[in-house]
């Protein structure tokens, strides 16, 4: 039986999808949170579709809670989210900002209460920002408001009371743009070299749960790719 134990948050995502492989090929126990299941994963916990955060909140904490018990994991990924456009003059502004707040924040604040709850002592809590969420974001701005609420929570958990176990950290990537199949097909003209590589995320979080180079807890860690090369890099 596998002694090391993830929750992947968003785990049919692409992203996620990629994470879930990672960690099985490493022997981890791995549990998918999605809309629908990932069949490469131990176990699932399917969201319902719901516009009441506090009913999809309660249905994903309940239906974690019977599936751990009383065990615990030792990293809790949340690699939710979605990008949509539109300025503050859009017609689609409202509709697209509630995507966003559903997509990033909703996801990452369930997150961290299931931290609170499930995570080992000296366990890892990552989190999706973007690095474009550092400024204005005039073109996206629903996306720009949930991603910096998302920056604003990871800081947040890093605090003495956060609620946190004890020794864990809280961490949040925030790249730019991810290669992922889907950006491929909406964006075939773009420099591939520019996008970070799915694979190199999934290996930094392996790292990160393992100790290994793991930022202090509070960070946002952009991931900056050119040439095809990525460095991670702290936000200032």
């Amino acid at each position: 039986m596998a002694s090391n134990r993830v929750i992947v948050y968003g785990g049919k995502g692409a992203l996620g999808s990629k994470c879930v492989q990672h960690f099985k090929c490493k022997g981890w126990w791995v549990a998918s949170i999605d809309m629908v299941p990932n069949e490469e994963a131990n176990e699932n916990v399917i969201v319902k579709m719901t516009d009441s955060f506090t009913e999809q909140a309660g249905q994903v904490t309940a239906d974690v809670a019977q599936l751990l018990g009383e065990q615990k994991v030792d990293a809790i990924l949340c690699v939710a989210g979605g990008w949509a456009g539109g300025k503050c003059s859009s017609k689609d502004l409202y509709k697209n900002a509630d995507l966003m707040w559903k997509q990033s924040v909703w996801t990452s604040t369930i997150s961290s209460h299931l931290a609170a709850l499930h995570l080992q002592s000296g366990g890892l809590l990552t989190l999706a920002g973007a690095k474009a969420a550092l400024s204005g974001t005039e073109g996206m701005v629903g996306y720009g408001m949930a991603k910096a609420a998302v920056h604003q929570l990871c800081q947040s958990l890093a605090g003495k009371n956060s609620g946190m176990p004890q020794g864990a950290a809280a961490v949040a990537i925030l790249p730019v743009t991810l290669d992922t199949p889907m950006n491929r097909k909406f964006m075939p003209k773009a420099d591939f070299g520019t996008w970070t590589p799915l694979e190199y995320i999934a290996e930094m979080f392996f790292n990160w749960a393992t100790g290994v180079d793991r930022p202090d807890s509070g960070s946002l860690i952009q991931l900056l790719t050119s040439g095809g090369e990525t460095q991670a890099v702290a936000a200032q």
